[in-house]
């Protein structure tokens, strides 16, 4: 009988890329048995994937101090061989499961915690090292009792027993793909995915319309109305040139996907301020664009601009510099043979060492240790 896996989320969407698309799918693939406890409207199967379904709270307090109880006991009722979460909300419940259960148990550590609290605008300033403290003092705790992934590298200094499953892009994007191709402009295009915030770049990324003639900008992923507001001020007077796709609701990677389909972008954005929580870090979207074939504008961060110019595969510049910014993306306008061989020299690089593929036998790997002892 196949080993059961029980993979608890109270924060994340239930079709997460990285928990539901590579993890989850990965290891029923493999065999296992595996369960998802998430916020969902219905229980059903997806991919040999159990999904049970938690309510969606209507709150921050709710979820933190109700909906992680309701995870806690559906969990302990499957009576799983390994348990896998993915926030810090849920440590102190884990390890009460620990106590009851005595099997291996996951901590899957998706965030630098302690600088992107310091970043959260809903948290007044005066409690964000507090909450960062407190956090870190679970975490602490956690890398004691749970085997522990990482996805991200420099993560190991805080977790040196962790085992790196980097989140890197699968190379074939096939089942679930959404067939319904976005329309999109006969015109140059921009394009960025994933969440719509300030400290991803959004109000540098608003700015192109009015900084390169003729250009149209995409951003596809959740965006908060009040920022689609100002973002558009922003890109005024040529705010119809800027395209938000995804104003108050989670866009699901297999819409973005299908953006990624429909080729003829000029590149994939990645043009962030210089903060704390982004200088060190490999976000999945830029091997996405490059997976995609895109040529990459991103800021020009040390490990950043050591990835894009040692692939060849897109041009770095200072963030904070609108001529420097305006100047890559019209290179890119006025070179599209060179342009293109950006794309080409992405999209190798990600099949030959920036995928999933090669990431996902670290994980099969770990499951089978823990399960041996």
């Amino acid at each position: 009988m196949s080993a059961k896996i029980c993979i608890l989320t109270t924060v994340h969407p239930p079709f997460d890329t990285r928990i539901f698309h590579k993890q989850a799918k990965t290891l029923a693939r493999a065999g296992y048995e595996v369960v998802l406890i998430a916020q969902h409207d219905r229980n059903e199967v997806v991919d040999r994937v159990k999904i049970v379904a938690l309510p969606k709270p209507r709150n921050r307090f709710i979820r933190i101090f109700g909906l992680t109880w309701w995870a806690f006991f559906l969990a302990l009722r499957e009576r799983a061989d390994v348990y896998h979460f993915h926030d810090p909300e849920l440590i102190p419940l884990m390890l009460l499961l620990r106590a009851l259960r005595h099997v291996p148990i996951i901590y899957d550590v998706h965030e630098d915690y302690l600088t992107s609290i310091m970043q959260k605008r809903y948290l007044p300033k005066i409690f964000r090292p507090l909450l960062a403290t407190f956090i870190a003092t679970l975490e602490r705790l956690a890398s004691r009792r749970f085997a522990i992934i990482l996805a991200e590298r420099y993560y190991v200094e805080r977790f040196p027993t962790g085992t790196i499953v980097l989140n890197y892009p699968q190379i074939y994007w096939e089942e679930n793909q959404d067939s319904s191709l976005p329309d999109c402009v006969d015109a140059p295009r921009l394009l960025y995915t994933g969440n719509v915030t300030e400290d991803r770049g959004a109000l540098i990324h608003a700015t192109l319309p009015r900084l390169v003639p003729g250009i149209h900008v995409y951003m596809i992923g959740r965006c908060d109305p009040n920022l689609a507001l100002r973002l558009r001020d922003i890109a005024s007077p040529d705010h119809n040139r800027l395209h938000i796709v995804g104003i108050g609701t989670y866009v699901p990677h297999a819409r973005i996907r299908a953006y990624y389909a429909v080729g003829g972008w000029l590149a994939g954005l990645m043009l962030f301020p210089p903060t704390p929580h982004y200088l060190r870090k490999e976000l999945t979207k830029l091997f996405e664009y490059m997976a995609a074939g895109l040529p990459v504008v991103a800021s020009n961060f040390p490990l950043w601009k050591e990835i894009v110019e040692g692939n060849r595969c897109g041009i770095t510049v200072d963030p904070l510099d609108p001529k420097a910014i305006a100047q890559a993306i019209e290179y890119l306008l006025t070179h599209p043979e060179e342009a293109r061989q950006m794309g080409e020299n992405g999209r190798r690089a990600v099949v030959e060492k920036y995928n999933w593929e090669q990431e996902k036998e670290k994980l099969l790997n770990l499951y089978e240790e823990l399960l041996k002892r």
